[in-house]
């Protein structure tokens, strides 16, 4: 789905609206993350050490999981906007971190719409449900409720 106006989609709340494709989280992507948040944690960014934790080998951060929203939903399946001048992020509700992403899994985001409202005339405000899926593993990696708001 594609090209809908803001109160066609606030029809759709309660349901996922839309799921990405996968992506991976390699040590690089890990890396540089670090470097731009200054978290230089070993169970990041030192393969060798590592290796001695309950983890097993490098991990990426739970914020870098977190940042993922944005281009995961940008590449999904989730229904486009018509006339969307900006959007900026507004907060979070909840956010849990439930499992770790090693490096080199994939993950990918389901969409889960929870709220949509016309705050003003072309101001909305939308509270989404990210979960993100670590590939053949059960438990998520993280679940946020995040909340933005767009103009049209």
């Amino acid at each position: 789905m594609s090209g809908v106006t803001p109160a066609e989609l606030a029809g759709r709340v309660g349901e996922v609206i839309g799921s990405s494709d996968w992506m991976l989280v390699d040590q690089d992507m890990v890396n540089k993350f670090a470097d731009a948040t200054g978290d230089h944690q070993f169970i990041h960014v030192n393969e060798e050490m590592a290796k001695m934790t309950p983890f097993g080998g490098t991990i990426a951060h739970g914020f870098l999981s977190l940042s993922l929203l944005p281009v995961l939903m940008a590449k999904s399946s989730c229904p486009k906007i018509e006339g969307v001048k900006m959007g900026v992020n507004y907060g979070g509700n909840k956010t849990r971190f439930l499992s770790p992403v090693r490096v080199g899994k994939r993950v990918r985001a389901h969409f889960k719409l929870l709220e949509l409202d016309e705050k003003r005339p072309g101001q909305w405000q939308q509270t989404i449900e990210y979960t993100l899926e670590i590939e053949g593993q059960e438990k998520p990696a993280c679940i946020a409720e995040w909340i933005t708001q767009f103009f049209v």
